[in-house]
């Protein structure tokens, strides 16, 4: 509408100025008739003059005269054949100019039209993908529009990303929260038996050592070890719902991740594993975290007893701290067998395990303590074979 009226406006005050003109030279178009009369009448006058009577200079007077209306004449002539070349043919030049200028207009309008309604009639389409929580067409050719409309699609392609994560991350804590849930209620259901259970254990193996005097039957004392090895099964089992269904709690403290887990490496591993701790960065403080000391030791200690079972007892475990402005970054390394790729996404949820008394809650409490601490644990392959454990702490627990 607003090139249509910016080149409809030109055309109609050309043709208006033209009219006026028209107007103006119209009194004009009996010139050449007034001067040819003019012209006749002088020429009569002539005729009847006795030029031989004349004095040279009247003679030259009267030629004058006639070179005048001649002339007169003349330009009369040019001017009624101007006028009617500029009142006919330059009219048609002026419409013919306005119509195409018209034309192309509405087309260069319709033409931006497109381009400015075809992207945004996509980015609506959009719109409703996105509410609709159905992925958007990254393959597709996009609408063609000005480089605003490509930066606009950008942008709404990270949004929705960014929503799909959000809801990735609420679905899996709804998730974890009902776990946590379902694991505090079976543990506080078995702990009240299991304290019935080892009372009961102990008691029968002091009652067989007094009736045999202390030498019950092999049978006997094989089922009174099942029972303990059981009992103790399902007490950890217990303690690890516990702690599953239990978020940190209490003030916090300073913890030294680097002397955490030098003494880990010495109490919380076979003889057979030794536990290599290197520590980079500018300075003591920057490998300090303040947070829950038993939480991130059982965090820790769980890595390292995985990585000594990996390996089977025997080898190295190689740990590494680095802290710097930006954080406090961790990695264990072990090198046993690793863990499949397949299986990798799926180590940190709970209940899954590759072991066959496992509880699949090891990692799964691992991963609740560094996020309560606002830490990410990742994990990738080591170098050579193996598994490596990524712990990444900002700079805001420091």
């Amino acid at each position: 509408m607003i090139l249509v009226a910016m080149t409809a406006v030109p055309t109609v005050l050309a043709v208006a100025g033209w009219v006026l003109s028209v107007r103006t030279l119209l009194p004009t178009a009996g010139a050449r008739a007034s001067s040819e009369r003019v012209a006749l009448s002088a020429r009569i006058l002539l005729e009847g003059v006795d030029t031989l009577h004349l004095t040279p200079g009247e003679r030259v007077v009267l030629r004058h005269h006639l070179n005048q209306v001649s002339a007169s004449v003349s330009l009369a002539r040019r001017a009624e054949t101007f006028l009617r070349y500029y009142t006919t043919g330059f009219a048609v030049v002026i419409l013919l100019l306005g119509a195409a200028v018209l034309y192309a207009s509405v087309n260069v309008a319709g033409h931006l039209s497109r381009q400015l309604s075809r992207p945004i009639d996509e980015l609506v389409g959009w719109t409703q993908l996105i509410r609709r929580r159905e992925p958007l067409p990254e393959g597709a050719a996009a609408a063609r529009g000005a480089p605003e409309f490509e930066a606009l699609r950008q942008a709404l392609r990270e949004l929705a990303h960014t929503l799909a994560a959000a809801r990735d991350r609420e679905l899996e804590a709804e998730r974890l929260r009902a776990f946590r849930e379902v694991a505090r209620r079976v543990a506080h259901e078995i702990k009240n038996p299991l304290t019935s259970m080892r009372i009961a254990v102990d008691q029968m193996r002091r009652t067989l050592k007094d009736a045999a005097a202390g030498r019950p039957d092999g049978r006997t004392e094989t089922a009174i070890q099942v029972l303990e090895a059981e009992t103790d099964r399902l007490e950890r089992l217990a303690r690890e719902f516990a702690d599953f269904g239990r978020l940190p709690e209490g003030p916090q403290s300073e913890v030294d991740l680097v002397e955490l887990i030098e003494e880990l490496g010495r109490t919380g591993v076979p003889d057979g594993v030794r536990v290599a701790v290197r520590a980079n960065g500018s300075g003591g403080g920057h490998r300090t975290i303040v947070g829950h000391y038993d939480p991130l030791r059982r965090a820790f200690a769980n890595l390292l007893r995985n990585a000594a079972e990996a390996m089977k007892g025997q080898g190295a475990i190689d740990v590494t701290v680095t802290g710097d402005g930006s954080g406090i970054a961790v990695t264990i390394a072990d090198h046993g067998p690793g863990i499949a790729d397949d299986l990798r996404h799926r180590v940190f949820e709970p209940y899954f395990t590759t072991k066959a008394d496992g509880t699949g809650l090891g990692l799964a409490l691992v991963r609740q303590t560094l996020e309560a601490h606002r830490g990410t644990i990742a994990l990738t392959a080591t170098p050579g074979g193996g598994a490596t454990f990524a712990i990444v702490f900002p700079a805001t627990t420091s």
